[in-house]
């Protein structure tokens, strides 16, 4: 298949990847007028793909002093990802503020309910709307994105209750896009694994304990040193279910990596350590839940 006719003209291939390139810059242009209608905001910043993308964009927009990011510290969130926020923000010169929000402490969270999501980014949010407040800042902002709107997410409800802005679904653009958008705009996360707090890993129903959050995080820390690009380590009990991504399931399964991981797995805690066959997805937890139980209550 050819790029161009003969005659110079655009063929077929060449006309759809310029309409593609042309729908992505006008999602820009309409990401930046939604920003500069806000006027200044506060980017909750947990240096994933989404809220990377989002603060670069804000600051491209609105300049430096009327963007502020704000990352919440906690025993659910890996100490790589708040060293990875403080290098983007200090290397830019990004006013950045860093607040604790233990999620343990929240009421009933601990007990890991269908609803935990919505419990944890209350709390958040709330704090992040009065650190907006304190400094001037207008609005609160969040990263997620079109895909999200079709999975089980009881966090965007609390998003919806508190008025928080959600630029990114608001112009539409999904993870290829915001991904797409990064490499263009040079920022390290184009490329970067998905990541989500790690209570999720947890069966709902099952107690989330200090202990646990550090199993699945040295857990997971391991696969990814061990040169897996994209894991999730879910614990059930005292059970291990390993999720990489399906090409890379051959290379787990190799003597040398699955002995390894089976031993520093056990050492860490688990009793047995499992692989997922059907690799890594998103909300894997939420496979077990009817559409009446992601109800928010």
């Amino acid at each position: 298949r050819k790029d161009r006719r003969i005659d110079g003209s655009a063929g077929g291939y060449e006309k759809d990847r310029i309409g593609a390139n042309m729908e992505l810059q006008d999602k820009y242009k309409k990401l930046q007028d939604y920003l500069r209608d806000l006027g200044s905001v506060a980017v909750a910043f947990s240096s994933g793909v989404d809220s990377t993308f989002l603060l670069a964009a804000a600051i491209d927009t609105l300049g430096k002093e009327n963007v502020m990011a704000v990352t919440a510290s906690s025993c659910s969130f890996p100490e790589r990802e708040l060293k990875e926020a403080q290098a983007f923000c200090k290397e830019r010169g990004i006013r950045h503020v860093i607040t604790a929000s233990e999620e343990l402490d929240i009421d009933g969270f601990r007990h890991n309910p269908k609803n935990r999501c919505y419990l944890c980014k209350h709390e958040l949010f709330e704090k992040i709307i009065a650190l907006a407040k304190e400094n001037g800042i207008l609005y609160v902002a969040e990263g997620s994105n079109m895909d999200d709107n079709g999975d089980y997410r009881p966090g965007l409800q609390a998003v919806a209750e508190l008025h928080v802005t959600s630029p990114l679904r608001h112009v539409g653009l999904t993870k290829q896009e915001i991904r797409n958008y990064s490499h263009q705009l040079g920022l390290p996360t184009c490329g970067k694994q998905s990541f989500a707090c790690l209570s999720s890993r947890f069966v709902y129903g099952e107690t989330i304990s200090e202990k646990k959050l550090g199993m699945v995080d040295k857990a997971e820390q391991l696969l990814l040193d061990m040169g897996f690009h994209q894991v999730r380590v879910r614990i059930h009990g005292n059970i291990a279910r390993i999720e990489v991504l399906p090409d890379e399931i051959t290379k787990i399964v190799e003597e040398d990596n699955r002995t390894k991981i089976a031993n520093q797995l056990k050492s860490y805690g688990f009793d047995y350590v499992t692989l997922d066959l059907l690799g890594y997805r998103t909300g894997s937890m939420n496979e077990t839940l009817d559409e009446k139980e992601k109800e928010i209550k």
